[in-house]
């Protein structure tokens, strides 16, 4: 073994363990961050938080793997956080005079998996978590289809309706065809997505719109304070930044020859694929229907039927949603086998944003990341590809 190569392997391991190091320590500073926004604090020490945090920072993917313009990008190695400030306290509860035991459990965030009947994976249930709620109490039970303006009104963030036929009853989420008549109303907010953290003027507008329907029932309304909400919705939208993490794998012809988009069409579909409308193709779990991870063009134009018939593409971006998926470790691993096998029958190699091919070892290290930001989803109760993790995570 010449000299040339035992450097190459002593290289090789050093750069694993350097990786592994890293990422150990990122791991670290996100669950010291996650321990921080929870710790319980008065009044003022929030706000002074409050002025305190900076602009939000949004690393981006690179352009072979194109996403969504307004979504929260992770890179596959976080940047650097040295300026980061404590967010706020996502617990902060809703207003006083909305009943603690309907919507606002103990901190921390209830483990998902503790939620019982009323958890989400069962019906749907208001999340205080993760939602802003405002409470009606009808002066007599109503109908789902007296709260029409509500259940169509559109304020640029999710918005649910939930009704309850009394104290202590399930909630049921309302549609303008839901039969029988409810008690109670909650009108949930989602304080934040990809779109962003819900503003104080939107807040605002949502209190304003749930009154104006309390007014026609008529109801009692009990709404939570706009400042602590507004609060709470840049800490979550803070830390969700900071776990939103998506992993692209590019396979790319190297040798200057174009991949036929009837031969990546047919390629694709062999290895389980199917062509959707959002212009990519999807990995689908027959079971539940969800896509696990997307296969598209390294260039910007989609995949259709007829461009792939007419056209042909230097390569393809294999793109795997970290927070939208249940159980990514694994997921990754099948993307992986995926990748390698399309790569090998389509005469084309594995690389990274620099176009350098992806060994083994590079594989361990994204594999690495993909674990730990799954533990830090975790560590605050988000299960990855929960209805919870799919209402953060999306817009």
């Amino acid at each position: 073994m010449t000299s040339l190569q035992l450097g190459l392997i002593a290289a090789g391991i050093l750069l694993v363990v350097g990786v592994l190091i890293y990422n150990w320590l990122q791991e670290r500073r996100v669950r010291r961050r996650i321990r921080e926004a929870f710790t319980p604090r008065d009044g003022a020490a929030t706000a002074a938080t409050a002025t305190a945090a900076g602009a939000r920072v949004e690393p981006t993917l690179s352009p072979s793997a194109p996403v969504p313009e307004n979504a929260r990008r992770a890179e596959l190695v976080a940047a650097d956080d040295s300026g980061y400030e404590p967010p706020l306290d996502v617990q902060a509860r809703i207003a006083s005079e909305v009943a603690a035991e309907d919507f606002a459990p103990p901190m921390p965030l209830q483990p998902i998996q503790d939620r019982g009947a009323a958890g989400e994976r069962h019906a749907p249930q208001p999340d205080p978590e993760i939602e802003c709620i405002v409470s009606l109490q009808p002066s007599r039970p109503v109908a789902a289809g007296a709260l029409a303006a509500g259940l169509h009104a559109r304020l640029g963030q999710p918005l649910r309706w939930f009704g309850r036929r009394g104290p202590g009853l399930p909630w049921q989420l309302l549609k303008s065809d839901t039969g029988g008549e409810f008690a109670e109303i909650a009108a949930c907010l989602l304080l934040a997505n990809r779109s962003g953290a819900a503003t104080a003027p939107l807040l605002q507008a949502f209190v304003q719109a749930v009154s104006e329907v309390a007014a026609t029932l008529p109801a009692a309304v009990y709404a939570p304070d706009i400042a602590a909400e507004t609060a709470r919705a840049e800490a979550l939208d803070r830390i969700c930044a900071d776990l939103d993490v998506q992993i692209g794998v590019t396979l790319l012809k190297t040798d200057g020859t174009m991949i036929a988009g009837t031969r990546l069409r047919g390629v694709a579909e062999a290895s389980g694929f199917r062509l959707a409308s959002a212009g990519r193709f999807d990995w689908i779990q027959e079971d539940t229907g969800s896509v696990l991870y997307a296969l598209q063009n390294y260039r910007s134009d989609p995949f259709t039927a007829d461009t792939l018939r007419a056209t042909s593409t230097p390569g393809a971006v294999f793109l795997l949603d970290v927070p939208q998926v249940p159980e990514p470790v694994r997921v990754f691993d099948q993307m992986k086998i995926a990748a390698k096998r399309m790569a090998h029958s389509l005469d084309a190699v594995l690389v990274d944003d620099n176009r350098r091919p992806l060994d083994d070892a590079a594989f361990a290290a994204i594999r690495e990341q993909v674990r730990s930001t799954t533990a830090a989803l975790r560590e605050v109760n988000i299960e990855p590809g929960s209805p919870r993790a799919l209402a953060l995570f999306g817009g």
